[in-house]
């Protein structure tokens, strides 16, 4: 059991880092418009987190730091401020998305306009991190977000075709009057959701929060090599169901509720609580991540006291960053943007920060002062580069394509 509960933190880190708003809603969105079309989008985005974030587990469990304070150790101060800048605005912004996202759970479970549920949740995401353990809160959250499982129950109880959806996944091409352009367009959102910056940084903050040790790089490649792909797998599942759904029919997903119908439709209202609080869950978890990762990354940079593995007191600026981020995310929020736009557009703008996010924890994980003679090996760099190369091609073309296709319409 300790063994089990010792990858919670992978399971948490690829729920709210795959399964999240951005990816609830974008997964669902692009399985209605291009049904398995993009499932190689999610392949993609699962093999770089994976290899990013074991790179990151590494660097932690071999130095004692997270990949952050290392960076700008390493790299300097002016190169640390240009990634904590793209990496804290991605961050934040997607912040605003999952508290968003959360009070829209609330809001279809109970029928009270989310925005009245906002300042709740906020409030709420707060006193979990102020008073609960970090290894209880990675355990509860990312346990329960195992609950969008339904998903994939879901998918086999609506009687697919799978040959078609075979068929589909195996050619990648825009169908019906979508255009190549809008294709692309929703293939670098999928993979911006799928290598969120945030997820690293939590990440390997986290393995600090649990006192990782080089005793421990087994627990934090377990962490990695059954959290993400587990979470890639349910966001195939996602987009699945809204295939088989939304896409004969024509239909658009825009809105949450929309996302969870096929379950609905599968399983009834058993199938709708239970999905809502996978939802609740996975939404309320990433709301933890990101907000704990806009403390994390300016703590680390600043040089400040951080983590829940000190008193508040003894991290009080840590805290305070936190408390101001939720304040904004907030009033973001009460101005009445729409939660589920903010997402779409978070997601994008999360692929231009990558190239920022994770050219330095290629460096960091090939310099032996940190991690000894458990450097990068030549093929782990190969596929690093090429992943590079890929973050900075999605970096690039991610505004052009938003204008183009006026975000995706």
């Amino acid at each position: 059991m300790k063994k089990f509960l010792g990858v919670t933190l992978g399971i948490l880190t690829a729920i709210g880092g795959f399964v999240d708003i951005g990816d609830l809603v974008t997964n669902a969105l692009v399985g209605a418009r291009f049904g398995m079309r993009m499932a190689w989008v999610v392949v993609v985005g699962v093999i770089g987190i994976c290899l990013y974030a074991e790179m990151s587990g590494r660097v932690v469990a071999l130095s004692g730091r997270p990949v952050f304070d290392l960076i700008r150790e390493r790299l300097g101060r002016r190169t640390g401020l240009v990634t904590l800048i793209a990496s804290f605005l991605v961050t934040l912004l997607t912040l605003i998305a999952e508290i968003g996202g959360v009070a829209l759970a609330f809001e279809l479970a109970s029928g009270v306009n989310y925005l009245l549920w906002m300042p709740l949740v906020a409030l709420a995401v707060w006193l979990v991190i102020w008073r609960v353990k970090f290894s209880r809160l990675e355990q509860v959250f990312g346990l329960l977000g195992l609950l969008l499982i339904v998903f994939a129950v879901a998918l086999f109880k609506l009687g697919p075709d799978w040959g078609q959806l075979v068929h589909q996944a195996t050619n990648p091409h825009p169908v019906g009057h979508e255009s190549w352009a809008t294709y692309t367009y929703y293939a670098i959102a999928l993979f911006g959701a799928a290598m969120t910056p945030y997820e690293v940084f939590f990440f390997s903050s986290g393995g600090v929060e649990e006192k990782w040790s080089r005793r421990d790089l087994v627990t934090a490649r377990t962490n990695v090599f059954v959290g993400f792909p587990l979470g890639g797998l349910l966001s195939l599942a996602i987009a699945g169901c809204a295939a088989v759904l939304f896409l004969p029919a024509g239909i658009q997903v825009g809105t949450l509720g929309q996302v969870t119908l096929p379950v609905a439709v599968a399983f009834g209202k058993i199938g709708l609580a239970i999905v809502l609080i996978g939802v609740f869950a996975a939404t309320f978890g990433a709301a933890l991540e990101t907000v704990l990762s806009c403390g994390y990354t300016i703590a680390q940079y600043r040089g400040w006291q951080w983590g829940k593995f000190v008193r508040p007191r003894e991290a009080s600026r840590f805290h305070v960053t936190m408390i101001v981020c939720l304040a904004i995310a907030v009033l973001t929020l009460l101005t009445a943007v729409d939660p589920v736009k903010v997402t779409e557009y978070s997601v994008v703008f999360a692929a231009m920060a990558l190239p920022l996010t994770y050219l330095p924890i290629l460096i960091v994980a090939n310099d032996p002062d940190y991690v000894g003679r458990h450097t990068n090996g030549r093929v782990l760099n190969f596929f690093g580069l090429i992943y590079l190369g890929l973050l900075v091609v999605a970096s690039v073309a991610a505004i052009p394509l938003m204008i183009v296709t006026r975000a995706g319409q």
